[in-house]
């Protein structure tokens, strides 16, 4: 057995200092990890006292870091051990369609963890345009730092949002939609051709880079 946590611990190379080099902590991406490696990370993280997440988890892996005392969210597939101390500033999440709300939760936790609160609108698409009146007004109202905005299909909303309201928008495309869609790469190249000004647009279902590019935002806002 210690020679297995040898060869664990010989696989692990953590980067405790990426936040104050970067500005932004390390993120532990799940896919393709064995749980005794996710398992080795969490203990690492506790050990030097930092706060941790973890991205892309499969049911096996939440389970394993649940079972020791990660707060879990199924949806999003993520776990976390602690967060920012204090809150660095304000991000709203619409989403187009239910379907896109784990791409959305993974955003939220993230910015969550970074420091941010986080204004939640789902299911606020262009099939029915006349819902998105509410969260534009009070996005204006509680004067978000930036607008996290997430659609499959043809990725209409970040365009629409961004011309109404002030802030960056980040778009982020999901692999929601029918045929030529093509796993989400239709609705990236719609919104990298978005009309209105101030878009930045991240990789598809990457919910966890547009909460890291909010937090960013804020960031630089509060010096």
């Amino acid at each position: 057995m210690k020679n297995f946590e040898d060869y664990l611990s010989s696989l692990i190379n953590l980067d405790f200092s990426r936040e104050e080099r970067a500005g932004k902590p390390e993120a532990i991406f799940g896919e393709g990890k064995p749980v005794e490696v996710i398992l080795r990370i969490a203990e690492e993280y506790k050990k030097a006292g930092k706060p941790a997440l973890f991205t892309r988890l499969n049911k096996e892996q939440m389970e394993a870091l649940r079972a020791i005392g990660a707060e879990i969210n199924e949806i999003a597939r993520t776990a976390v051990f602690g967060k920012a101390e204090k809150v660095l500033g304000r991000v709203a999440i619409l989403t187009a369609g239910t379907a896109d709300i784990s791409v959305a939760e993974e955003a939220r936790v993230t910015a969550e963890f970074l420091g941010l609160e986080v204004l939640r609108f789902y299911d606020v698409g262009v099939a029915g345009l006349h819902r998105i009146l509410e969260p534009v007004k009070t996005i204006r109202e509680k004067k978000v730092d930036s607008v996290i905005v997430v659609a499959g299909m043809e990725g209409a909303l970040p365009s629409v949002i961004a011309s109404l309201v002030d802030v960056p928008v980040i778009a982020v495309p999901t692999s929601i939609g029918y045929g030529v869609h093509l796993k989400g790469i239709s609705t990236l190249f719609a919104m990298l051709q978005s009309c209105p000004s101030g878009v930045a647009v991240v990789n598809v279902d990457n919910g966890f880079g547009a909460g890291v590019f909010a937090y960013l935002i804020s960031r630089v806002k509060s010096r």
